[in-house]
């Protein structure tokens, strides 16, 4: 209790002293909070209506509808490797999870008796290849990064996966059983998402605006249509997730695009080339170095990136800020090493920093 006031004083004196220190009549600073208030009208405008919002309700119907026991059944120890690797490695995106909710899950299904492959396949992956992640990414930095970064998060997982499971050879102690729900209106559900994923896929596409209103808005019907053959409880449960997710991202989101413009406007490219500049090796080394103990809030990480990219960051640091950045933090650190012990933790934090920056710099000198 005593704890939570003493952060609520330390915040409430930052701010204190920021208003009271801050030199407001001074140019500059002047500048970086205009450049700071205009990339985040830009990011209103250009990614919120068709990129954040429907990629909110199709997590939401990922969360309420999409049946997460049948999926996590197939990390259990009695699995095949050649589904539950690929699977745990794509489970984020399936179950949609963020980076606040990645730790417990990964707590729950390694305790429960996943192999220590798979699980750490998923911790990986988990948070960054959840669907609001990737579509930001492609809406604000290109297909080519998002893919690349989608298929290289995948990779990079199942390998750390297997090279954990070889090192330690921790294969799981059963008792991974989780009660499994009826799996009625399955075709309802995938028709429902998939309608919501082709509004979001066309709200991105370069289409001549008459075709793109009336695609967007045959989606958007036949998925107000579907919505209602749910029972009301489950659509109830659909869009309390959705806001979930909304209140949850889009506060920090805000918060991020905000600092990323001041960033953009007062960080000199002189500061940034010699340690992001190019697609050198020490480059993305650095980039996952500072990736892995800096903590970004979810999808913060898109403007950041893109405000350093306009300074002369490579495309290769970039990715490797990318893949470090959403799996590790130093709060992450401290929580894994008390799950996994010190060995196994600082492995797979080394696995994390090694993969990261070998795709990088692959990536930024192909």
């Amino acid at each position: 209790m005593w704890m939570r006031e003493v952060k609520m004083f330390l915040f409430l004196a930052g701010v204190f002293a920021l208003f009271f220190f801050l030199p407001f009549d001074h140019p500059s600073v002047q500048n970086a909070l205009l450049s700071g208030f205009s990339l985040l009208s830009e990011y209103a405008r250009e990614h919120v209506l068709l990129c954040l919002v429907p990629a909110f309700f199709v997590a939401g119907t990922i969360a309420a509808l999409v049946n997460r026991d049948r999926i996590l059944k197939w990390l259990g120890p009695d699995a095949k490797k050649w589904i539950s690797y690929p699977l745990a490695a794509s489970a984020g995106g399936i179950l949609s999870v963020c980076s606040c909710t990645i730790l417990p899950l990964f707590g729950g299904i390694y305790r429960r008796g996943a192999g220590l492959g798979p699980a750490t396949a998923f911790l990986f992956t988990g948070p960054a290849i959840n669907v609001t992640a990737i579509f930001l990414t492609a809406n604000a930095l290109g297909w080519e990064l998002s893919g690349v970064r989608l298929a290289a998060t995948i990779l990079s997982g199942i390998a750390i996966g297997a090279i954990m499971q070889g090192l330690f050879r921790e294969k799981g102690k059963g008792g991974f059983q989780l009660h499994e729900e009826e799996s009625s209106r399955g075709g309802l559900v995938l028709a429902f998402l998939g309608l919501q994923l082709a509004f979001l896929v066309i709200g991105g596409l370069p289409l001549p605006t008459g075709w793109k209103t009336g695609f967007l808005l045959l989606s958007f019907l036949g998925a107000l249509l579907l919505a209602f053959r749910f029972s009301r409880e489950k659509r109830g449960q659909w869009l309390s997730e959705s806001w979930e997710f909304a209140k949850k991202i889009l506060p920090l989101l805000f918060v991020g695009v905000f600092a990323a413009g001041i960033i953009s406007s007062s960080l000199p490219e002189s500061v940034v080339q010699p340690f992001l500049g190019g697609n050198r090796l020490f480059s993305t080394f650095f980039a996952s170095v500072f990736g892995a103990l800096m903590y970004f809030a979810t999808l913060t990480e898109v403007p950041i990136v893109q405000s350093l990219m306009q300074l002369g960051m490579g495309k290769g640091p970039a990715l490797s800020l990318f893949m470090a950045g959403y799996t590790l933090s130093i709060p992450n650190m401290i929580v894994l090493t008390r799950l996994l012990g010190k060995k196994k933790a600082f492995t797979y934090f080394a696995l994390v920093i090694v993969f990261s920056t070998a795709w990088g710099w692959v990536y930024g000198n192909v």
